[in-house]
């Protein structure tokens, strides 16, 4: 089921991370490399770290060990290395983020134009483009609140990519939506994995994980507890939390 598709090179790599928030250590001995192209679901129980770990790699969270590289930048030495990163990262979260007074072209035109130069016209060009790729270029002209929330989700979607980012990160994106709506985000994200795009995507979503993803890790406690190829993860997972994790995941969505 899985696409196949060549991996690159290591495109992040974190050594040694740790990170504490006051006394509560929230990440412990993250060791983790991320090839070119590759596509990575990251699970586990809530407060695993698990939103953490991927908020590190553009630096929305700052690690206070440990070193985090991300497309030959090192991360940790921080100043313009930050905005280098984050140039080149893309990130969607639970919540859309939209500027509810800009609409969906402006929305996807002001970072472009302000971060990369482009002018107006070059910059609502390839707007349409990514509108169109996550298929909802009829609605440029209109405003978050006119959408739904799968809709709101797709710009969020099209926006990350008009910065045409070498990566892609995902934090629960469909934990906000009704559930006839995670489909078509969903759908749209397969759409990117099967355009070679590095993705790190944290979801519950396990159908996903399945058919998207080349590696599984499920983390708990701060810790990466284990990770492997989605046939294996799902058939053979070794850890008990990782069994536990599963077997209730798997029962809350398909109610006996």
């Amino acid at each position: 089921m899985t696409m196949t598709h060549t991996l690159g090179t290591d495109i992040i790599q974190m050594e040694g991370v740790n990170k504490w928030y006051g006394q509560f250590q929230v990440l412990t001995g993250i060791n983790l490399s991320v090839r070119t192209g590759e596509r990575i679901v990251v699970c586990g129980p809530s407060g695993s770290g698990k939103s953490t770990l991927i908020r590190c790699i553009n630096r929305l969270e700052q690690v206070q060990q440990g070193r985090i590289v991300v497309d030959g930048i090192d991360l940790t030495a921080g100043g313009k290395n930050v905005d280098a990163v984050r140039a080149e990262v893309g990130m969607v979260f639970q919540q859309f983020n939209l500027f509810p007074h800009l609409t969906i072209l402006q929305n996807c035109t002001l970072a472009p134009m302000r971060s990369r130069g482009l002018s107006k016209a070059e910059a609502e060009e390839v707007a349409m483009k990514y509108l169109t790729r996550v298929r909802i270029p009829e609605q440029a002209n209109k405003y978050p609140s006119q959408l739904s929330g799968g809709q709101q989700q797709r710009v969020a979607i099209a926006r990350a990519l008009c910065m045409t980012p070498k990566i892609m990160l995902f934090d629960e994106p469909t934990s906000a939506l009704d559930p006839e709506m995670v489909k078509e985000v969903l759908d749209t994200m397969i759409g990117l994995a099967e355009d070679g795009m590095t993705m790190l995507c944290v979801t519950h979503e396990m159908g996903f994980a399945r058919s998207v993803a080349d590696r599984v890790i499920f983390m708990a406690d701060g810790k990466i507890v284990e990770q492997a190829p989605p046939e294996e993860f799902f058939k053979n997972p070794k850890d008990e939390r990782t069994r536990q994790f599963l077997g209730q995941i798997l029962s809350s969505h398909h109610p006996h």
